[in-house]
C-alpha cells in the first residue's frame, strides 16, 4: 500500500488547465499522486474541503536588506511575512544589502544567511552596475537567477544606476551568459530635471512628486532598453510597469520576436495616486501610483494577459525615513511595504473581473518558473514537481492589521484593507509552515534555488 507524507483532502485544486476537486498525495517533498480520492497510508492531512488549492507564489521581485541593513527587513521576518501571503519561493533584489550583491563573494554570503534563515525558498538576483561588468560571469556561474540594472537614480550609493555604456556593456556579457537583465526603467534625464525644478520651486506636494515621473519616462527608458537589448540579444524582463502606454511598447517588442517578459505590483493594480495625496509618503514608490484611470487601463491590461507576472516589490525601510510628519515627498524613502499580500491581491481581481483562477497560478507560479528556469521543480501542482502549495478561502475575508502582518515594520499602504479572500495555509516542499493562516514556530525549510 502507498504511504504519503501528507494528502490534501477535498480542495478545489488549480490545475494548469482548470480547476478540479481532488486530492494531492505528498512524498518526499514532492507531489506523488493527484486522483479524485487518493487510499493509503498517511502520516499528516489536510482536509481541504471548501478551500482552494493554488501553486505557491514565486514573488520575483522583493527587497530584503541583509546582511547590513537587516533594521530594514531581513530572511527571518521577510520569509515569514511571503509565507504568510502563500508564497513558496521569492527572489531577493541586489541592491539594499551592504554590500550589495555585485560580487561573487557577496552573493555566496547572502545565500549562507538565506539558508540559515528563511523558511521558504529563494533565487538572488545579482547587480549589474559601473564598474562591475567583470563579475557578471562568476555571478552567473554561481547561480544568480539574473542581474537587475537601474535606469533612474537609485538613492542607493551602494548600488548606482547605469550609463548608457555600461548598460550596452553589461548587455552583451549578459546575453553570451544566457541570463536575463531586469530593468528598473524611468529615464534619470528626465525625472531628475523634473525634480530639481520642482524643489528649486519648493513644489513638493503629492502631485509635484507625481508629475516628476510621468509615464513619458517610462516609456522612453522601455524604448532606449529595447533599442539596445535588439543591438545585444540581450533577454529583458521589464519590472514594475506601472503604464499602458510602457505595455504597448513591449507588447509591440514581443511581436517582433524579442525576448522580452513585463511584470506589474498588486499595489498599481489595487491603489492609485488618491492614496498618495490622503496617506503621504506610506504610498510612495517609483515609479509612482498612477490615476485612477491609469489604474483602469492596468487592471484590464492584466485581465488580457497582456502582464507575464504579478509580482509585489516589497520595499520596506524604517519608518523614521518615511516620517508621515515630514510631507516633502521628495525626501522620504520610496518603496511600498507589501510583500504579503500579493496572491491574496491577485484573487481579489480575478473575483472582481471574472478571471479564471488559473490566470492567476500563471501569473504568480508558473510564467515565474518557466522564465526564470525553476518549472523542472516550481509553479504547477503535477506530479513530480515540488509540493509547494497556497490553500486559500475565497468566501473569507481578511482585513489586514499590524497584528496579522508578518513584516518587521508595520505601517503598509495595505493597513485597513480588506481582501474577499483569505489565506488558511503555506506547504513548501511537503511541509506545513502556515497553518490557520498562522506562522508556525518551525524549522527553516527554505534554501537557496539555482536556474
Amino acid at each position: 500500500m502507498e504511504h504519503y507524507d501528507l494528502i490534501i483532502r477535498g480542495g478545489s485544486v488549480v490545475l494548469p488547465d482548470g480547476v478540479a476537486q481532488v486530492d494531492i498525495g505528498v512524498k518526499d517533498g514532492k507531489i506523488a499522486a493527484i486522483a479524485t480520492t487518493l487510499e493509503g497510508e498517511v502520516t499528516h492531512e489536510w482536509n481541504a474541503t471548501g478551500q482552494h488549492v493554488l501553486p505557491g507564489m514565486i514573488d520575483v521581485h522583493v527587497h530584503f536588506s541583509e546582511p547590513g541593513r537587516e533594521h530594514w527587513e531581513g530572511f527571518t521576518t521577510g520569509s515569514a511575512m511571503m509565507a504568510a501571503g502563500g508564497c513558496t519561493t521569492f527572489f531577493d533584489m541586489p541592491l539594499n544589502g551592504i554590500p550589495s550583491t555585485v560580487t561573487e563573494e557577496a552573493l555566496l554570503e547572502k545565500a549562507r544567511i538565506g539558508n540559515e534563515k528563511s523558511l521558504v525558498d529563494f533565487g538572488l538576483w545579482g547587480g549589474l552596475v559601473p564598474g562591475n561588468e567583470d563579475d557578471l560571469e562568476p555571478l552567473a556561474e554561481s547561480g544568480v537567477i539574473g542581474f537587475k540594472a537601474f535606469l533612474s537614480t537609485t538613492g542607493n550609493k551602494e548600488f548606482e544606476a547605469v550609463d548608457d555604456m555600461t548598460l550596452l556593456t553589461g548587455m552583451k556579457k549578459i546575453a553570451a551568459l544566457g541570463k536575463i537583465l531586469a530593468l528598473h526603467s524611468e529615464s534619470a534625464a528626465i525625472t531628475n530635471w523634473l525634480k530639481a525644478e520642482k524643489e528649486a520651486a519648493g513644489l513638493v506636494s503629492a502631485d509635484d512628486y507625481l508629475e516628476t515621473r510621468p509615464i513619458l519616462a517610462e516609456v522612453e527608458a522601455v524604448e532606449r532598453a529595447l533599442y539596445y537589448s535588439e543591438i545585444t540579444g540581450c533577454a529583458l524582463h521589464f519590472v514594475h510597469i506601472s503604464s499602458a502606454a510602457a505595455v504597448a511598447i513591449i507588447e509591440a517588442a514581443k511581436a517582433r520576436g524579442m525576448n522580452v517578459t513585463v511584470e506589474t505590483c498588486a499595489h498599481y493594480l489595487l491603489f492609485n495616486h488618491d492614496s498618495l495625496r490622503e496617506k503621504g509618503t506610506i504610498a510612495k514608490c517609483a515609479p509612482p501610483l498612477r490615476e485612477a484611470d491609469e489604474q483602469q487601463r492596468l487592471i484590464s491590461l492584466l485581465a488580457e494577459g497582456k502582464f507575464d507576472i504579478l509580482s509585489s516589490d516589497h520595499s520596506p525601510c524604517p519608518y523614521e525615513m518615511k516620517d508621515p510628519k515630514d510631507y516633502n515627498l521628495f525626501q522620504a524613502w520610496g518603496g511600498i511595504s507589501g510583500g504579503q499580500f500579493t496572491l491574496l491581491s491577485a484573487l481579489e481581481l480575478a473575483l472582481a473581473h471574472n478571471i479564471p483562477l488559473e490566470h492567476v497560478a500563471a501569473w504568480t507560479a508558473s510564467n515565474p518558473a518557466t522564465r526564470f528556469e525553476l518549472a523542472d521543480r516550481k509553479g504547477s501542482i503535477a506530479i513530480g514537481m515540488d509540493a509547494d502549495l497556497a490553500i486559500v478561502n475565497l468566501n473569507e475575508a481578511f482585513t489586514v492589521t499590524e497584528e496579522n502582518y508578518y513584516a518587521k515594520h508595520k505601517q503598509s499602504l495595505y493597513i485597513g484593507h480588506t481582501f474577499p479572500s483569505s489565506l488558511a495555509g503555506t506547504i513548501v516542499r511537503g511541509h506545513v509552515v502556515v497553518q490557520d493562516g498562522k506562522v508556525l514556530p518551525s524549522v527553516n525549510e527554505g534554501s537557496w534555488l539555482k536556474p
